[in-house]
């Protein structure tokens, strides 16, 4: 088969499983549906296929675009006078989920890096897009982070329906963004991942190529009046195809062994991070003045959409709860590399090696 051909072929089957997974109301369903896609593909084929480096920046600054695009000030106004004690929280869930992977990489095989970034709690997207250029595996890093996520959706309604009963666990999707959008917001969406990505790269930011562009976007879209410009959906799930696509190809037979020793230790550790959560949401509560509902769905460690989901049918301050959602998933994104760079110190794994071309 052609290079063409596998091209075509593998883009159909990821557009079907993403479409499948978006039916199934799965986070991040064309990243997660690509990346079993591609691992698929490096299995039954390997060494035949390799997303291009230039078509990876460009996912990257896409990403990077929608989640600068989640800073929307009407939602961020909801805070209100709780502004700091929510951005303790934060900054408290980073530093668990921090610990948590410090705790991973000395009872496992996994590197410091790659731990660190497997068990930061939001913004799975943007995690396992920068993963590779901290010194992670991107590909170890993309299964702890969807592990997580799985849990916390399929979790979530269940908990709320125990712990909170009176109130509904579940509820259909909530309304996304549009599919294709307007002229200017396409216009919009490539100015700033363009202009993000240069100007990430010339300041030496960390991640320069999803970090620019989410920096630009978030402060665009908190000056700029609400909903001036919104990233299509056709865009997102593009970048996000693209990004689960790189993962999935550099999977080998050997690191799908490795997931499976690694399932044990992560399902461990994402328990023990569900309830540093939730100990987090009781300080919330006694803080704010927000209830314990509101306040747990606001500090879950992951599923956005979902949560979102999840507080509509139960009735509880969706307003604030996708303030603080939003709000620690920009912090983590940003601080992340960061916080992973000073405490690996000198330790950072190199990158997978690239896939040799095949000899024909």
């Amino acid at each position: 088969m052609r290079p063409a051909a596998r091209w075509t072929a593998l883009g159909a089957a990821t557009l079907l499983a993403g479409l499948a997974f978006d039916a199934a109301s799965l986070p991040s369903p064309f990243l997660f549906g690509a990346l079993l896609v591609g691992l698929a593909a490096a299995l039954l084929r390997p060494a035949e296929l390799e997303i291009r480096p230039a078509a990876f920046t460009a996912a990257q600054a896409a990403t990077g675009v929608a989640l600068g695009a989640y800073l929307q000030s009407s939602s961020l106004s909801a805070l209100g006078d709780d502004w700091l004690p929510v951005t303790l929280v934060s900054a408290a869930t980073l530093a668990v989920s921090l610990g948590a992977g410090v705790v991973m990489a000395r009872v496992t095989e996994l590197d410091r890096p790659t731990a660190a970034l497997g068990m930061v709690a939001g913004g799975a997207s943007g995690i396992v897009t920068m993963a590779r250029e901290l010194g992670g595996d991107d590909r170890l890093v993309a299964f702890m982070q969807y592990v997580r996520v799985l849990i916390v959706v399929l979790l979530t309604p269940i908990l709320v329906a125990l712990a909170f009963p009176g109130h509904h666990g579940d509820a259909g999707a909530p309304a996304g963004v549009p599919l294709l959008g307007t002229p200017r917001d396409w216009l919009v969406t490539a100015g700033l991942a363009v202009a993000g990505a240069v100007a990430g790269r010339l300041v030496r930011l960390p991640a320069g190529a999803l970090l620019g562009p989410m920096i630009l976007a978030g402060a665009v879209t908190l000056s700029a009046p609400a909903g001036w410009f919104v990233v299509p959906a056709a865009i997102q799930n593009a970048a996000f195809a693209v990004i689960g696509l790189q993962v999935g190809l550099g999977f080998t037979v050997e690191t799908v062994k490795q997931t499976g020793r690694l399932l044990g230790p992560v399902l461990l550790s994402v328990v023990v991070l569900l309830v540093a959560c939730f100990g987090l949401a009781v300080l919330l509560e006694a803080t704010t003045s927000v209830s314990l509902l509101d306040a747990y769905l606001a500090t879950t460690p992951g599923g956005l959409y979902a949560v979102i989901a999840v507080a509509v049918g139960a009735g509880a301050n969706t307003t604030f709860i996708i303030a603080v959602q939003g709000l620690r998933l920009v912090v983590m994104v940003l601080l992340a590399p960061i916080a992973v760079r000073r405490l690996v110190g000198g330790e950072r794994r190199p990158p997978p090696p690239p896939v040799p071309a095949p000899v024909r």
